[in-house]
């Protein structure tokens, strides 16, 4: 455990205007602000199909732009801790890097370790084209497919709404093209990965 007694929490403010009028969320807000000296009563909500693979040499792919970041800091801290060879390959997005990059000191210190084998960041607002995570994984299309071909597990955390059917999309084209399979034949690649529990998502 990286953290004893402690609870680490990644909260995404949620600030905007309607009609004119500032609105706030209501949770995140009260998150943001709190002094910490209070106690904060939480309902917890596990997901039990969300776990990290007990296969220390498997490789790991992790998608989790946003505030979806958060059990990847948990998986990287708990794959430290137990001294796993598999390769990791995290894929982060935000809006900007300047302000959004999220865990980013410690992300830099996992890569300058060799724990995180690979960085692909997407930062959309950060030039004229907006880029996105399903972009990157497109882009990294054959070492992606390479990963899955060497045992590896996916791992995808976010938004649902969107994020999450745009990286479906963007895996089921990636094991296509290039595992030079047709689109039936990708799909039951995919839905086997899915059955064999090494595509997990939590989403939401």
């Amino acid at each position: 455990m990286a953290h004893p007694g402690e609870v680490h929490l990644t909260v995404g403010k949620v600030a905007y205007d309607l009609h004119g009028r500032a609105r706030l969320g209501v949770c995140s807000s009260f998150l943001a602000e709190h002094d910490g000296h209070r106690p904060v009563k939480v309902y917890l909500h596990a997901n039990n199909a969300f776990r990290l693979t007990e296969n220390d040499a498997a490789p790991i792919i992790m998608i989790g732009p946003g505030t979806g970041i958060a059990p990847f800091r948990a998986f990287l801290e708990e794959r430290e801790a137990r001294g796993a060879a598999g390769k990791n390959w995290l894929f982060f997005g935000d809006q900007h890097a300047a302000t959004d990059f999220l865990y980013e000191e410690s992300i830099g210190r996992w890569m300058k370790h060799g724990l995180l084998t690979r960085l692909d960041t997407a930062f959309s607002r950060d030039q004229a084209e907006k880029v996105y995570v399903q972009d990157r994984i497109l882009e990294q299309a054959s070492e992606f497919f390479a990963w899955l071909e060497a045992g590896g597990y996916i791992y995808i955390c976010g938004d649902a709404s969107r994020m999450a059917k745009d990286v479906d999309k963007a895996i089921h084209k990636v094991v296509e093209t290039a595992g030079g399979l047709s689109e039936e034949e990708a799909v039951a690649y995919v839905d086997a990965l899915k059955k064999a529990k090494r595509y997990l998502r939590d989403v939401y």
